[in-house]
Parts: structure tokens; C-alpha cells; sequence
């Protein structure tokens, strides 16, 4: 699967967000320019919390950051709904 260009982020853009606990998640692009094989992987850097306790590390292939993707958006939508009220507001007289 493609990426249009206007799917990617610009290059100036910031690739991280910090959290409401305080840890910055970076996601960047990492390219090995070895001879005969290229490698690109999809990193995310979960850094230290705020009580400066290491974070975790880990290189994805595309397919498994395109996976990864999708459970998050899953579990996003779960989550919105599972905060979402039950049953329609009823207005107090």
C-alpha cells in the first residue's frame, strides 16, 4: 500500500506527543543504507515518565506499524465509546 504524499507528514513536523503522564512517544522513520539489502523501520520511543523510569524501544516493519495503527484506532474508538453516555439525557424540571 502507497502513501500519497499529502498523507505523509512534512519533514519540519513534529513526530512525538507527550502524554497526560508526562512520557514523549516519538515516531520517526529509520533507513539502514546497507549494499545489498535496504532497511526501513518504523520506530517509536516511549521515553522516560515523569519519575524518570526508562521507557521501551522498538523498531516496526511497515506491515507491522500499519497493524499497529489499526489496533490503536480500534481501541481508540472503544474507548470513545465506552466514555460515551448511555441512552438518551434526560433534562431535570
Amino acid at each position: 500500500m502507497a502513501t500519497a504524499g499529502r498523507d505523509r507528514l512534512p519533514a519540519s513536523e513534529d513526530t512525538s506527543l507527550v502524554t497526560s503522564c508526562g512520557r514523549r512517544i516519538a515516531v520517526r522513520c529509520l533507513r539502514l543504507a546497507l549494499p545489498d539489502l535496504p532497511i526501513s523501520r518504523v520506530t517509536l520511543d516511549v521515553g522516560r515518565d515523569q519519575g524518570d523510569e526508562p521507557g521501551a524501544w522498538a523498531a516496526l516493519t511497515t506491515d507491522e506499524a500499519r497493524d499497529l495503527a489499526r489496533l490503536l484506532l480500534v481501541q481508540a474508538e472503544l474507548a470513545d465509546a465506552a466514555s460515551a453516555p448511555v441512552g438518551p439525557m434526560r433534562e431535570e424540571c
